[in-house]
């Protein structure tokens, strides 16, 4: 019993003198790490999504079929191939944001129209960790991180109006690299993919 007693002692000792490594090494990934877990969304989660920030500008989604290959977006199929989109043909302005549980983003076309998709966050999501053996020796494991997002577009307007009809959903994915504790500053690029009876394309970008 003594033994025990003065083991315990000794590691709240170290702990007491290394409180910040102590900390450090609870969020520390190790080699193989594999996580995925469907959750709700806590306050902490929500807080993070609200210090995200959208970079100002969105790409959409194509392949080598083209507009073929899409659904829902004909509105501006004739101004994506018109020669004021030569320079940049995939860039749309964007504007974001995160808040009462619910995104709202804006986008506009290099011609001037613009669109809205309003999503409310769902009741679940998904986290997702694994290391990809890509960690030079002797660092700290990075593993690459994602939160996964499927839920009911509650509206859209302008140019992306057309493909919303109820119930069209949306697959939102923020991606990232990190240690086991999430942070905000963590993931860098999202993707969203729109899905329904009128609507079959993908925006995709930077997070600030």
């Amino acid at each position: 019993m003594k033994l025990l007693l003065s083991v315990c002692l000794a590691a709240l000792a170290l702990v007491s003198l290394f409180p910040s490594r102590a900390l450090a090494c609870a969020c520390c990934a190790e080699k193989g790490e594999y996580y995925i877990s469907t959750e709700k969304p806590d306050t902490y989660k929500l807080g993070l999504l609200e210090e995200m920030k959208f970079d100002d500008a969105a790409e959409l989604y194509m392949n080598e079929a083209g507009f073929d290959g899409i659904k829902g977006l004909k509105s501006i199929e004739k101004d994506y191939d018109a020669n004021d989109w030569t320079a940049t043909p995939d860039f749309f302005n964007l504007s974001g944001v995160f808040a009462a549980k619910t995104w709202k983003l804006n986008f506009k076309t290099k011609t001037g129209k613009t669109g809205t998709l309003v999503l409310p966050v769902p009741a679940q999501m998904l986290s997702f960790k694994a290391d990809l053996h890509d960690t030079p020796e002797d660092t700290e494991v990075a593993v690459y991180k994602e939160w996964r997002f499927k839920g009911v577009v509650q509206s859209g307007n302008g140019f992306l109006g057309a493909s919303i009809v109820k119930p069209t959903t949306y697959f939102l994915v923020l991606q990232g690299r990190g240690n086991n504790c999430d942070n905000a500053e963590d993931f860098k690029y999202w993707r969203l993919e729109i899905t329904g009876r009128n609507a079959g394309y993908a925006f995709f970008g930077k997070l600030k």
